[in-house]
């Protein structure tokens, strides 16, 4: 019998842990671990810049919106994985998928636009330090984490209504972790086409147009940081980039690699370990590199989390 459509299909099968079965234990307390850092470091920032009236400025406002992000985008695949690994049933409803996907994508997608944005931020308050409360004021800061935010929503009605019109012929095994886009398109029993077309195109304006204007605003950056005369100078505004260099890299380089390659050339044993680092290593560590490297918020996060030590002598 012919199946035109993917009613026949409740739920989908996620066998992404199934060659692990050993490891399973394992991979719980390592995944519980990361998810539980990553919720608290990213609350960290959250709250110690909100409640230092010293970090109210545009670089952490962006700062707290990527957080935000960091925490919405695992929470949608990171719980149902802890699941997975202590269930017999490896399942998720149909519309668990479709409610997965959707969220887990316009995070991802608001994520790469919104890192765009604190390039520029960067670039202003180095390169024209004179005109940054005016480029960079209340108003400015609250457009572009409205456009961040939109796009990624946008991006993702689009992708996910395209995937799940596809015929899955009553195939439903997934052998990935998640919900994703790649995985889907691989099981469909119809013509890709417009999905692959369509992922090409509209990565164009939400992954490699943000991740050109980051590689020219930091062309300008790096430029203007060598022609500071004193050392200290150079090291102080470099260090300021650096956490967002670093984040940029980690976040983009596997971003770009899960979809933006033809899907002819995806590889789900080489994606597997591509998506554990953007969707669970990633969000974890951005904390940890941003508090590091940062030295306003170390000094806020002693100020709001342990006062005694910061007013000691």
């Amino acid at each position: 019998m012919e199946h035109n459509n993917h009613t026949d299909i409740t739920e989908f099968i996620l066998l992404g842990f199934s060659k692990l079965l050993q490891l399973q234990t394992f991979l719980f307390t390592l995944f519980l671990f990361t998810y539980s850092m990553t919720l608290t470091g990213n609350i960290g920032i959250i709250l110690v810049t909100l409640m230092d009236p010293h970090l109210h400025k545009p670089m952490y406002f962006f700062l707290c919106n990527l957080s935000f992000l960091d925490i919405c985008y695992t929470s949608t695949t990171v719980p149902k994985m802890l699941d997975l690994l202590l269930s017999q049933r490896k399942s998720i409803l149909y519309f668990g998928c479709v409610i997965q996907l959707y969220f887990f994508f316009s995070f991802v997608g608001s994520e790469c636009v919104l890192l765009a944005a604190m390039s520029y931020d960067r670039y202003v308050a180095i390169c024209m330090p004179l005109r940054y409360p005016t480029l960079m004021n209340q108003r400015v800061c609250l457009q572009l984490a409205a456009v961040s935010w939109g796009s990624g929503l946008l991006n993702s009605i689009i992708h996910t209504f395209l995937v799940f019109q596809l015929p899955f012929c009553g195939f439903n095994e997934i052998d990935y972790f998640f919900c994703d886009i790649p995985p889907l398109m691989s099981l469909a029993c119809g013509d890709t086409t417009v999905n692959v077309v369509m992922l090409l195109v509209i990565g164009v304006f939400i992954a490699w147009t943000p991740f050109m204007c980051i590689l020219v605003s930091y062309t300008y950056i790096i430029s203007s940081i060598l022609k500071i005369s004193s050392t200290n100078g150079r090291s102080k505004a470099f260090s300021t980039c650096a956490s967002h260099i670093i984040v940029v890299i980690l976040y983009y380089g596997s971003a770009i690699f899960t979809y933006t390659l033809p899907l002819s050339s995806y590889s789900m044993d080489k994606n597997h370990l591509v998506s554990v680092c953007y969707s669970i290593i990633t969000p974890m560590l951005n904390p940890l590199i941003y508090t590091l490297k940062n030295q306003e918020v170390k000094t806020a996060a002693k100020k709001v989390f342990f006062p005694r030590w910061a007013s000691s002598p």
